[in-house]
């Protein structure tokens, strides 16, 4: 007779290796909160995989007591794809920075999340290349002084919410490294969602681009600056709660609850409406409107890995398992010498 296994804690899944960023990174904050969220979903240690790409963010796997894939630079959803659909009993999980996943890999990024494969992807953005010391990155806001652009960036930066709508992802959210309890209940909603979970992370790099993000964690302030999105609520802000968001056709715009304005005129968050609702989200956080975190959208379409495997296991079903040295000695064949 078995014996049921003892419930798991953070610290089971913390690996033996010396946790090595910079004192002070925020990617300790996502390190903690990953470990939390794997050990309250109750799954087995050898049943998770976490792969990387290149960048800071990407030594993530080494300090989580899991299986893991150190992968190169922006393939870390193309090995993720792989994987889960020829082990589909396990959870697969991409760790990916601004720069590893906006860039060499925003191709396969863009194709895991239109595929709807059913792995849970995490990008962390700092807005800054940290590993490579401080060029900036494909979300450096325009203008940004770095070593790579000591006048100024001139390129447009993505937004990475956006961009995930666009290819259609099904679970697309957003949350902030020092969020601790908000950044743990974001990882375990994208972790029961079936099919490709999409989550930004605001990563602060003290070293090379500190206070990136100053406006939505600073305490001072930051009620006003950001807008937490919760499905069937209004979007109201504020430290007053007295702000909210309400439509003009397809404009957003910041009201002052009061004056003949209600909850009732505000847009409520719906996470299952069109994709096209989350994009016009997306787009606030400037020309003075508010940051939005939560989750933009959680919907269900067909599973990538799924229909693969099903189409296997017909193929199979009518023409059986097949026999390979039979394939490649079938039709013409030549002997080169």
């Amino acid at each position: 007779m078995s014996q049921a296994r003892a419930p798991l804690t953070r610290k089971d899944f913390a690996s033996d290796q010396e946790v090595r960023w910079c004192p002070g990174c925020g990617d300790y904050a996502v390190l903690n909160a990953v470990q939390h969220c794997f050990a309250e979903l109750e799954i087995p240690r050898e049943k998770f995989v976490l792969v990387s790409g290149i960048g800071c963010s990407s030594r993530l796997p080494y300090y989580v007591n899991t299986y893991g894939f150190h992968s190169i630079h922006g393939r870390a959803p193309t090995i993720a794809t792989g994987l889960k659909t020829v082990r589909p009993d396990l959870s697969v999980w991409v760790i990916t920075g601004d720069g590893d996943g906006m860039s060499i890999g925003g191709n396969h990024l863009i194709h895991i999340l239109r595929r709807n494969a059913d792995v849970k992807i995490l990008l962390l953005n700092n807005r800054i290349y940290g590993l490579t010391k401080g060029q900036y990155s494909p979300t450096s806001e325009l203008g940004k002084k770095t070593k790579s652009s000591p006048l100024g960036t001139v390129d447009r930066p993505f937004n990475p919410i956006s961009l995930a709508l666009g290819a259609e992802a099904t679970f697309v959210a957003r949350s902030v490294d020092i969020y601790g309890a908000h950044l743990r209940q974001v990882l375990k909603r994208a972790a029961e969602h079936r099919g490709a979970a999409f989550v930004e992370i605001y990563q602060n790099c003290n070293v090379f681009n500190d206070g990136a993000f100053k406006l939505v964690t600073d305490k001072d302030g930051r009620e006003d600056a950001q807008v937490m999105l919760e499905h069937g609520k209004p979007l109201v802000f504020g430290k007053n709660r007295d702000k909210g968001i309400r439509l003009d056709g397809f404009l957003p715009e910041v009201v002052t609850l009061g004056g003949g304005v209600t909850e009732n005129d505000l847009l409520v968050h719906d996470e299952h409406a069109p994709a096209a609702l989350a994009l016009i989200l997306s787009r606030l956080g400037r020309s003075g409107t508010p940051t939005p975190l939560g989750i933009f959208r959680d919907v269900e379409a067909p599973v990538f890995d799924e229909m693969m495997n099903d189409q296997i296991r017909q193929a199979r079903d009518s023409r059986g398992v097949g026999d390979l040295r039979a394939l490649l000695e079938s039709g013409d064949v030549w002997e080169v010498r």
